[in-house]
């Protein structure tokens, strides 16, 4: 496939989260693309070999070469609720897959008049044509509508995995320990439920209080951060407590939609503050704390993309996580962002329907 590479621009968005002064400056990055024709893509998963999975949001799972060659569809998925913002959503290749050909999928699955978020477990099979041993490990009760599924996949350093869900639109359940909208879930290798996190909560329950989880992931250490969208403002950056409530819809630094206040403020004690937060709302989606493999100076700095503006936003914990601004033609609606092995950064555009790989020049 002929590539076509970008020099990139970058926007600067510096200190304070309202009204930030921005500033361009010329850099050597470059953006080429890798996978073109996608339609609504939603996650990214690579495979020890080069390949790598893409999920699109209508029930579809694809399988590239390490250049970018469309190797084909994987049949065999679970049946898909393509509703509202429902539908096959994130792709996690299991750390041992070169062993165990495991994959982990989240999805919208109908239940009656309504749908659910779901996660289940697979193989891929040894033609690499389709998917066995599918197994449903885990769905969440039904809820009317097409908003806030979550949902992202993270495999802890002990092999559990950990599944982000959304609120569904009720916000109110965010806040009770023993449902599963706006949590994060954690698993066993098995697909079992882990211990809860607080007593009598939901199984498996690790953290309460969030809106609609769209970005989660390791950092260097092997704690778990998570993304989610606030209403009109209030998106927010955390790092996950065991037990911890991250406050919505209680507090929050966004407001409805019409203007008008959501819970009691910005703060309550017992409530966690995020790390950092956005607003005006980017919509941020896919989350990735850098290694600082070929982008040494990015080591730990955290990258998201944005549904809302065409933009990839870069945090540095070491500036107090301000805020620089990646912004390029390519950057169009990103809805996943990962790291590759060597260190390069991919992302999903929606817009472009394309999956790009960005380097130094």
């Amino acid at each position: 496939m002929p590539r076509l590479t970008r020099r990139v621009l970058i926007v600067s968005a510096l200190a304070a989260p309202i009204f930030a002064r921005q500033v361009a400056a010329s850099t050597g990055l470059r953006i080429a693309p890798m996978a073109t024709g996608l339609d609504e893509p939603w996650s990214l998963a690579f495979l020890p070999d080069g390949r790598f999975l893409i999920t699109e949001r209508e029930g579809r799972l694809r399988l590239f070469a390490p250049d970018g060659g469309d190797l084909g569809r994987v049949a065999g998925l679970p049946e898909v609720a393509a509703v509202g913002q429902g539908g096959l959503l994130d792709i996690h290749a299991a750390r041992d897959f070169a062993r165990s050909h495991r994959l982990w999928l989240s999805y919208a699955v109908a239940r009656g008049s309504g749908a659910a978020t779901a996660l289940a477990t697979a193989r891929l099979a040894a033609d690499d044509r389709r998917l066995t041993d599918l197994r449903e490990v885990y769905a969440g009760p039904a809820t009317g509508g097409g908003r806030h599924f979550g949902s992202r996949i993270v495999e802890g350093r002990d092999g559990t995995i950990y599944l982000t869900t959304g609120d569904r639109g009720q916000g109110a359940r965010a806040q009770d320990a023993g449902r599963p909208e706006g949590k994060v879930i954690a698993f066993a290798p098995d697909g079992s439920p882990r211990p809860p996190s607080l007593p009598g909560a939901l199984p498996g329950l690790v953290s309460l209080g969030h809106r609609n989880i769209q970005g989660a992931a390791l950092d260097g250490d092997g704690a778990l951060w998570t993304i989610e969208h606030g209403a009109r403002g209030g998106d927010e950056l955390n790092r996950i407590r065991p037990g911890a409530n991250y406050g919505w819809p209680v507090i929050t630094y966004g407001r409805d939609y019409d203007g008008s206040k959501i819970g009691e403020g910005t703060a309550r004690s017992g409530l966690e503050q995020p790390v950092h937060y956005w607003d005006p709302s980017i919509a941020p989606s896919g989350l990735l704390i850098h290694s600082g493999r070929m982008f040494a100076d990015w080591r730990g700095h955290v990258l998201t993309g944005s549904l809302k503006f065409g933009l990839i936003s870069r945090l540095d914990p070491g500036a107090g996580y301000a805020e620089t601004r990646i912004e390029t033609p390519e950057t169009g609606r990103v809805r996943d962002i990962r790291e590759a092995g060597d260190g390069a950064i991919w992302f999903l555009s929606v817009l472009e329907g394309t999956a790009f790989r960005m380097t130094q020049g």
